[in-house]
């Protein structure tokens, strides 16, 4: 006995097919031909025929289900292994690409529903907040790069220096000025380097007798840093920092 279906749930063939299919709760895979297919052409004789466009992807899965229909009644065929062929296993396969379609749309139209309901409120800043830029984080920014320990070395060379102040003759109140030639420094500084190749920074600084040349020493490496002329390592915080000579490691 026909069951009666009514067009206006579904969208086109395969959205009727898939509907009877669940609706008679079949195995997808083991689809009962005749019986769907007498339930497919009772809809089809239901239909409203005057959009044509409509009707004719109905009549042409029509025609697919009764081709489909005759095979099965027909000795099956064998393929070039040996399997029997399926003649639903084309249809079986467009069924299950339109139904995980069809459930996709289902979760998309969701979610625009959920977006739908999410209520954003206007940002209203202060000017002098928007026109706001951060100050430059120079330790993210030199991340490793080894400036900010040599400070610290530096910083702990500087207080050794102010640790060796006589406290008595430091209240004479007399001001000596230290001159320290800059291209002497350098010269020092280089020959230093290629005498040792491999040496800490602490045993480089040790060696100056005064701030001035401390300070003079100590902006010496940072400028043959930044030129490439030396690399420089640290294995942890509280180690000391080893300098090396890339031109000597090169040669």
């Amino acid at each position: 006995m026909a069951i009666p279906v009514k067009l206006e749930a579904f969208e086109g063939p395969l959205d009727l097919l898939l509907h009877l299919i669940e609706k008679n709760k079949i195995d997808i895979y083991d689809i009962p031909i005749v019986e769907i297919t007498e339930q497919y052409l009772d809809y089809i004789r239901q239909m409203d025929t005057e959009d044509m466009n409509v009707m004719s992807e109905f009549l042409v899965m029509a025609a697919t289900l009764i081709d489909i229909k005759c095979k099965m009644l027909l000795p099956k065929e064998v393929n070039e292994e040996g399997e029997e062929e399926d003649p639903r296993a084309e249809l079986v396969q467009k069924l299950l690409e339109y139904k995980m379609y069809k459930y996709m749309s289902f979760e998309l139209r969701d979610k625009q529903m959920d977006a739908g309901r999410s209520l954003y409120r206007e940002q209203h800043l202060p000017k002098e907040v928007e026109e706001y830029r951060p100050p430059v984080d120079y330790e993210a920014l030199l991340a490793d790069v080894s400036l900010s320990k040599l400070q610290e070395v530096f910083r702990f060379m500087m207080k050794r220096q102010e640790d060796k102040i006589d406290p008595v003759r430091s209240t004479f109140g007399r001001i000596e000025k230290d001159e320290v030639d800059m291209d002497r420094k350098v010269v020092y500084v280089e020959a230093f380097i290629r005498s040792h190749r491999r040496f800490s920074f602490r045993s480089l600084l040790e060696k100056q007798h005064s701030k001035m040349e401390i300070i003079v020493t100590f902006l010496v490496i940072l400028e043959m840093m930044k030129l490439g002329q030396i690399d420089i390592e640290q294995q942890d915080i509280c180690d000391d920092i080893i300098i090396t000579s890339k031109v000597m490691a090169a040669g």
